[in-house]
C-alpha cells in the first residue's frame, strides 16, 4: 500500500496551498516537510528531487512530482475530482485557470511594502468583483446546479472556494452583491472534508505573515522587493 503523499514547501500557504485544499478535498491525509533552512533547499537540489530547481515538490505515486499545475490535476484524476468526460475537464481546467489568475493578484501580497499592499488589495478586490466573480456567479446561475461542472463536486469547485476565502480576508462583504456565490460558499463549507479543512488544527495554513516572507526570502535568496501589479 502507498504511504501517504509528502509534500516540500515552507510552513505557508504560497503555491502549495491548492494542493493541501485538493488533498483535503479528496479526503486524503499527507505529510509535510517545512522548508526553513538553505541547506535543505539545496540538499533537494542536489539530490534532483526539484526537476526545475523549484518548489512545490510533492512525493506521491513514486514520484517526485514539480510543477503546480501537474500536482494538481494528477490529484484531482486520481480521486475523481476531474469531471466525467473529456468535455467536464476542459470546464474545469478553464474555470481553474480563471480562479489561478485571481490568485495571482494575492500570492505576492505578503512579499509587497506597506504602501503597494494597500494598492494591491484594491486591484484584488476590483478584479474580483469585475471580472472573476461575476463570471462564476453567471455559470452556477445558468445552469443551476450545485457546483459548477456536471452538477458534481470537482477541483473546480475546491479552488473557487479557496480564492473566495483569500479574497474575503481583503474584504469581508466581498460577495455581498453575489447571491450565487453566497450560496455556493455555504455549500461547499458544508461538505464533510471541507469543514474539517476549515476547522482549527487542521493543515491548513494561517494568512502569511513576516515570519513566513523572511524564511521564504532566506530560503530562496530573494533579495530583490516585489512590485505590485
Amino acid at each position: 500500500m502507498a504511504g501517504k503523499p509528502k509534500l516540500y514547501y515552507f510552513k505557508g500557504r504560497g503555491k502549495m496551498e491548492s494542493i493541501r485544499w485538493l488533498l483535503a478535498a479528496a479526503g486524503v491525509e499527507f505529510e509535510e516537510e517545512f522548508l526553513e533552512t538553505r541547506e535543505q533547499y539545496e540538499k533537494l537540489l542536489q539530490g534532483g528531487s526539484l526537476l526545475f530547481q523549484q518548489v512545490p515538490m510533492v512525493e506521491i505515486d513514486g514520484m517526485k512530482m514539480v510543477q503546480t499545475r501537474a500536482i494538481l490535476s494528477y490529484i484531482a484524476a486520481k480521486y475523481n475530482l476531474y469531471g466525467k468526460d473529456l468535455k467536464e475537464r476542459a470546464l474545469i481546467d478553464m474555470y481553474v485557470g480563471g480562479t489561478d489568475d485571481l490568485m495571482g493578484f494575492i500570492l505576492m501580497f505578503p512579499f509587497l511594502s506597506a504602501e503597494d499592499k494597500e494598492k494591491q488589495r484594491a486591484v484584488i478586490v476590483q478584479k474580483a468583483t469585475s471580472r472573476y466573480f461575476p463570471a462564476y456567479e453567471k455559470v452556477l446561475k445558468d445552469h443551476g446546479q450545485d457546483f459548477l461542472v456536471g452538477n458534481n463536486f470537482s477541483w473546480a469547485d475546491v479552488h473557487l472556494f479557496e480564492a473566495i476565502l483569500m479574497v474575503e480576508e481583503k474584504k469581508s462583504d466581498v460577495l455581498s452583491g453575489f447571491p450565487q456565490l453566497q450560496a455556493f460558499k455555504a455549500r461547499i463549507s458544508s461538505i464533510p472534508t471541507i469543514k474539517k479543512f476549515l476547522e482549527p488544527g487542521s493543515q491548513r495554513k494561517p494568512v502569511p505573515d513576516d515570519k513566513y516572507v523572511e524564511t521564504v526570502r532566506r530560503v530562496l535568496r530573494m533579495y530583490y522587493d516585489i512590485k505590485a501589479n
